[in-house]
This record gives structure tokens, C-alpha cells and sequence, in this order.
């Protein structure tokens, strides 16, 4: 059946259980990490804002993050019918415009829920919200780029909750200190989307979605994706040295040198060890992110 066929089956309403596979919660966890790094970093004990640390998570994660994976289903559905074909929406599960109909109530959801977190939050969300849509929507569709793609998922996955973190918290603009190694780490973050691209690699080829394991090949793209993990991470270390934070820079460098043996176990089969390094180094890697928060905390700012 194609894709046109199966978006017209006979099918009316989505299954529940198919609606949480379009919105994939194993992605939730990285923006909700991130926005837990900012919280950290801020200074300010969760516990007397509470509602503002809950309401982040969740529209860090399930709303937003939901959102993207929706719109990116939605605009993917052609890609996901090569790729992936028992994906929600290409095997019928989410017939008809559904998928995107979940895409845009959610997106209106998340303006709603950005109100909660005062204008810092707002502002965060609306970045947020409009860059999913430009990441997968055309005209625009950054995706369709090896470079700006992976850069914007990296920076809205990584950056952005975690200066929305330390802004919410802060009721205010985060120290410079904050904003400089949230950037890194999003930097960094660019890498990783670049080995998630490695299980889209046929249908991204057929569709003309220039992502690095195509223009490149597997083998270099692994290579380019574990200098740019790698390069913002020593950069990171090199700070914490600089403002006299040398027990977590030396920290962040064993999670770091731990992600060099993960690293070589890769490289020896780039596209069958993306999925196992995914697991494994990417783990490794937020775990440093925690631990250059908790350095962050109660530093003056630059």
C-alpha cells in the first residue's frame, strides 16, 4: 500500500497507543535533563519553586519535545514509509491529517503552558515551537542540511532548556558563565543528532536530506560527529580550570576520556554502533552536563 493509500485507510480515529509512539517519550529525556541543568546551575533551591521546576519538565519534554517528534512524523511521513514503515502514521495507525492536527494542538498547548513560566519562559517556548516547524516544515526545513539541522535540534535539545532553566529560576537573564557552557554543551549536542541521522540514512538518501551520513558516508560522518562531541567538552574542561572549579573539570574529563573508548567501539562500525553508542556515550555525555551545573552553582558571573 502507499503512503497516499495509507493515509486514507479506512481508519478514523488514531490509537491511543499509537498517539504515544508519535510523540516518542525515549526523546523527552534530554531537553528535561537540560532544563534540570539550568535549575542546578541557577542557584535557587527547586524546592521553593516548584511549580516552576514541574511545569518546565513537562513542557521541556512531553509538550514541546512531543510536539517536535509530531510535526517531524507528520513531515517525515514519505521519508518514515522507506525508513521506517510500522512508524504511526506511514502503517496507518494515525490516519488521515491527524498527525498533524496532534502536532498543532500541541504547539498550542506548549504557548499556553509558556505563559506559566513568566516571560523568559514565553519567549523560550515560542523559540522552541517555531523551530520544530522550521526544522521539518517546508519551505523551510532545516533537516534537509547536515549542518543547520543537526544545529538546531542540538541547540533546542541542550541550550535552550537549559538557559530556560536558569532563567525561570533566576527570574532573569543566566550569568554569562551559564549561557557560554549551555551553548558548548549544545554545540556538542550536534554530534549526537548527527549519529541519530545514521538509521534514516536510505530513505534520507531517496529523498534529498542532506544529512552528514549522506554527504559523507558513514564511516567520516562518525569521525566528524565524535570531534564535534568531543571539541566543546575539552573547551568546557578548560573553563571550569579557568574559573577554579578543578575537582568537576577533572570529573567532566573521566566522563569524557570514557566517552574516547565508547568513541573507538564506534567507529569500528559506525552505522551498526550508532544505536549502542546512543545509549552508552550519549549517557556519559549528559552526565558531564550535570556535573558542569552543579559547578555553575553560586559562581559569580562574568
Amino acid at each position: 500500500m502507499s503512503v497516499s493509500e495509507t493515509l486514507h485507510a479506512s481508519r478514523r480515529w488514531p490509537r491511543p497507543r499509537a498517539v504515544l509512539t508519535l510523540l516518542k517519550p525515549v526523546t523527552w529525556f534530554p531537553p528535561i535533563w537540560a532544563y534540570l541543568c539550568g535549575v542546578v546551575a541557577s542557584g535557587v533551591a527547586p524546592v521553593t519553586a516548584p511549580v516552576a521546576v514541574l511545569v518546565g519538565m513537562v513542557l521541556a519534554g512531553p509538550v514541546v519535545c512531543g510536539m517536535s517528534q509530531a510535526a517531524n512524523d507528520w513531515c517525515d511521513r514519505h521519508v518514515d514509509a522507506i525508513n521506517e514503515p510500522d512508524r504511526p502514521i506511514p502503517s496507518g495507525q494515525i490516519p488521515g491529517r491527524w498527525g498533524l492536527w496532534i502536532a498543532l494542538f500541541i504547539s498550542a498547548l506548549a504557548l499556553g503552558l509558556g505563559t506559566v513560566l513568566g516571560p523568559w519562559g514565553f519567549g523560550a517556548t515560542v523559540f522552541g515551537v517555531a523551530a520544530a516547524w522550521a526544522y521539518s516544515a517546508e519551505p523551510i526545513r532545516l533537516k534537509r542540511s547536515g549542518i543547520w539541522g543537526p544545529g538546531l535540534v542540538g541547540l533546542c535539545y541542550e541550550g535552550l532548556p537549559w538557559f530556560t532553566g536558569a532563567a525561570v529560576l533566576s527570574a532573569g537573564a543566566p550569568p554569562l558563565t551559564t549561557v557560554i557552557v549551555a551553548l558548548l554543551y549544545a554545540a556538542g549536542a550536534h554530534g549526537i543528532m548527527t549519529l541519530n541521522d545514521f538509521k534514516a540514512l536510505e530513505g534520507d538518501r531517496q529523498t534529498g536530506v542532506n544529512s552528514l551520513p549522506v554527504t559523507l558516508g558513514p564511516e567520516r560522518a562518525a569521525r566528524v560527529a565524535c570531534w564535534v562531541m568531543a571539541l566543546p567538552q575539552v573547551a568546557v574542561i578548560a573553563l571550569l580550570f579557568a574559573w577554579d572549579r578543578p575537582w568537576h573539570g577533572l570529573v567532566v574529563a573521566g566522563l569524557l576520556a570514557a566517552q574516547g573508548w565508547a568513541m573507538r567501539v564506534l567507529l569500528t562500525d559506525p552505522k551498526g554502533r550508532a544505536p549502542w553508542y546512543n545509549a552508552t556515550g550519549v549517557s556519559l555525555y549528559v552526565s558531564g552536563m550535570m556535573v558542569a551545573a552543579f559547578a555553575l552553582r553560586n559562581m559569580e558571573g562574568l
